[in-house]
């Protein structure tokens, strides 16, 4: 009985994060969508690109910040170096001349700490936050801000669209699949109040409902956000402020990335408490099936496993088992560097295996304080 207990609760608690939860709030949205206004002004906008030893492409960000279609009286262009050690200060300053603002910090400390001593002193009553590597759509900007006429709107999340090549890893291909299913379910749950976070790659805030933040946060882009829900304002994705990046090349890249953002994610849970009492964040359904019980799926996985062995002198459960089975076996396949060309069905199993064992070492890096705050580019 314990068994069949254990295994039915692993099974429907990993079916609903998977696909339950993304048809709840998409149904949600559709039953009580709440508009917002839109700008027919150009508030004042600062950007805020944070950069450590980008000289390779920081010339070309500028440019392309440059070049959005913004009134450029409106527009002030931030670059502030985390104790770099190569070209970037005097790169991000010859390219964009007097019209980019660049702070240099000679000891390297991260993004958070970065971000508390630059936002207060920019000129734009709205900031938006950035990276060096993507690239910002010519019309963003202007996307991006105009759900902030709506004074009930304190932050907005970008779009981040990620280039695809017709010979695609499984990981690049799995991730792809996740990456849209992660937007489809943001959209829905700024339409219905709010979503749990943004895109560090793109995301706007009102200048004046910025705090500080711990300096070694992780994840600023989902910590600041919440801050900015919990004062009573909506976080919204606009899906037509659009930036583009591609994808990680190998699946030990993309393996490495979601570790940090995982780690950021116990992090986040272990500091702000008020995000699992329902009593106090008002988006808690949405925190906990989006956010906290996808950090159980490992737990989960395995419950379900380990809960069918004991069941498998039973049909039905003999039938599970060799499913779960199956579903190892493809994702130890989708492993293989040719199985994207041979069976690309193969990414989705590959792909959820990859995230729930980040999920695990995430955790272990977070008990043991071993996942540094700042940014480090992911071995090939």
């Amino acid at each position: 009985m314990i068994a069949v207990t254990l295994f039915w609760i692993s099974a429907v608690l990993i079916a609903y994060v998977h696909i339950g939860y993304p048809i709840l709030i998409r149904s949600w949205a559709a039953r009580r969508r709440r508009p917002v206004g839109w700008w027919h002004r150009h508030p004042a906008v600062s950007i805020v690109v944070v950069a450590h030893d980008e000289a390779a492409r920081i010339a070309d960000r500028v440019a392309n910040l440059l070049d959005l279609d913004y009134p450029k009286e409106r527009l002030e262009i931030v670059v502030a170096s985390d104790g770099s050690t190569d070209d970037t200060v005097a790169r991000a300053g010859g390219r964009g001349g007097g019209e980019v603002r660049v702070v240099a910090f000679a000891a390297r400390r991260g993004k958070a700490a970065v971000l508390n001593d630059v936002v207060p002193g920019c000129r734009g009553e709205i900031v938006v936050l950035a990276d060096a590597r993507q690239r910002f759509e010519r019309e963003a900007l202007r996307a991006l801000v105009r759900p902030l006429a709506d004074a009930r709107v304190g932050a907005v999340g970008g779009d981040l669209v990620l280039a695809r090549a017709r010979s695609a890893s499984p990981a690049a291909r799995g991730f792809g699949l996740y990456w849209r299913l992660e937007k489809s379910v943001r959209l829905s749950e700024s339409r219905v109040d709010s979503t749990v976070g943004a895109t560090g790659a793109i995301y706007a805030i009102r200048r004046d409902l910025f705090a500080p933040i711990p300096a070694d946060t992780i994840l600023d882009d989902v910590l600041i956000p919440l801050r900015i829900a919990r004062l009573g304002y909506r976080v919204l994705h606009e899906p037509a402020a659009r930036a583009y990046d591609r994808p990680a090349d190998s699946a030990r890249q993309e393996f490495v990335r979601k570790v940090r953002t995982l780690a950021g994610n116990f992090q986040l849970f272990a500091r702000e408490r008020w995000l699992l009492d329902p009593f106090r964040n008002r988006l808690w359904f949405q925190t906990v099936s989006h956010k906290a019980l996808r950090l159980a799926g490992p737990l989960l996985l395995a419950a379900a496993f380990v809960s069918n062995l004991p069941l498998a002198g039973r049909p039905f459960y003999l039938c599970t088992l060799f499913a779960q089975a199956a579903f190892y076996a493809a994702a130890l396949y989708g492993g293989l560097k040719s199985a994207a060309r041979r069976l690309w069905f193969v990414a989705i199993p590959f792909t959820v295996c990859l995230l729930n064992w980040a999920t695990v070492v995430a955790f272990l890096r977070f008990l043991t304080g071993r996942q540094s705050v700042a940014w480090e580019r992911a071995p090939v």
